[in-house]
């Protein structure tokens, strides 16, 4: 039976961290192996870590300065890499979550041939109160992407609600440091050998609050198609690309093209039949074709201008 390990990311998160590690505790499917890294947490965090060795198959690590979340997943599946064999599982996990008991064994469960298979969430507040009954729904992701509109930017995984195979590792790590976030990359890397799977199913409950790392989208619509364009130069210098198929890698080429120009130009024309070819990769949240072909001829200059929104 494949062992399952779980790599979990504090930076003083003493609020909400007990009721996590409990939650771990509850599942119907226990963990073979936590690893906990600490990000220079200057509160009772590694302390409370502690307290739950003797409870749980933890083992804390700790950094003396705080590196960053991505820095801290990337030290913390290192660890897992030394320690789970190559048809183990992984699990990503936030210290301010709580997962359902179920959460494990559901995942595991439907993994089957994927490379990666990710759920929904409850969403709760600082109280614990229910105030969505889907994470999904509520930030309007959908439940199966493309590769190509992976490499955008856009994406639809939540690390701390998915499972991924342990074999993945070698390709992962390291992780490139320009990676907006460590579960994006892991989901391409994912999606790029044997596929994602997405089920519906709510896995934990998500808390939302205002001191959240990520989960909050607070970024400008323009800042963000600079975020995509970082990302997808960074894809195409990575191992990645080494995987993408010449279709895939063409496509790639021409979007970064396409974003640089899109920043600074009112309207793109030359653009216009690759759009047109291309259109349910590049904005998969658009429902009407036509719209999906205005949208995109636009440029930054004309678009904020439009919605009043930089």
């Amino acid at each position: 039976m494949a062992k399952i390990g779980i790599v979990l990311a504090t930076y003083n998160g003493e609020k909400y961290l007990s009721q996590m590690l409990s939650s771990l505790l509850n599942q119907n499917r226990k963990a073979d192996l936590i690893i906990a890294v600490d990000d220079g947490s200057t509160d009772s965090t590694v302390n409370i870590l502690k307290e739950f060795q003797d409870k749980l198959p933890l083992q804390v690590f700790t950094s003396e300065k705080n590196s960053g979340h991505l820095a801290a997943f990337s030290k913390g599946l290192e660890l897992a890499k030394n320690s789970l064999a190559s048809n183990d599982l992984i699990a990503l996990c936030d210290q301010d979550d709580i997962w359902l008991p179920e959460k494990l064994e559901i995942l595991e469960r439907n993994i089957k041939e994927f490379s990666m298979v990710f759920g929904d969430a409850l969403v709760i507040n600082e109280k614990n109160e229910i105030t969505g009954k889907s994470w999904r729904e509520e930030k309007k992701l959908l439940g199966n992407l493309d590769v190509k509109t992976l490499l955008t930017g856009y994406t639809n995984v939540t690390g701390c609600m998915s499972l991924f195979r342990a074999q993945l590792l070698d390709f992962i790590l390291p992780i490139p440091q320009n990676v907006p976030v460590h579960d994006q990359w892991i989901a391409l890397c994912a999606s790029i050998h044997q596929g994602i799977k997405s089920i519906s199913t709510p896995v934990i409950k998500y808390r939302i609050h205002s001191n959240n790392a990520i989960g909050l989208n607070k970024t400008k619509w323009s800042d963000n198609l600079k975020l995509n364009l970082k990302w997808a130069n960074t894809i195409s210098k990575s191992k990645a690309i080494e995987k993408l198929n010449q279709e895939q890698k063409n496509f790639l080429a021409t979007y970064i093209n396409y974003i640089d120009k899109r920043l600074n130009r009112i309207i793109l024309p030359q653009f216009l039949l690759w759009i047109i070819s291309n259109s349910i990769y590049l904005f998969p949240h658009i429902k009407n074709p036509l719209k999906k072909i205005i949208y995109g001829i636009l440029g930054k200059p004309i678009i904020t201008k439009i919605t009043w929104k930089e």
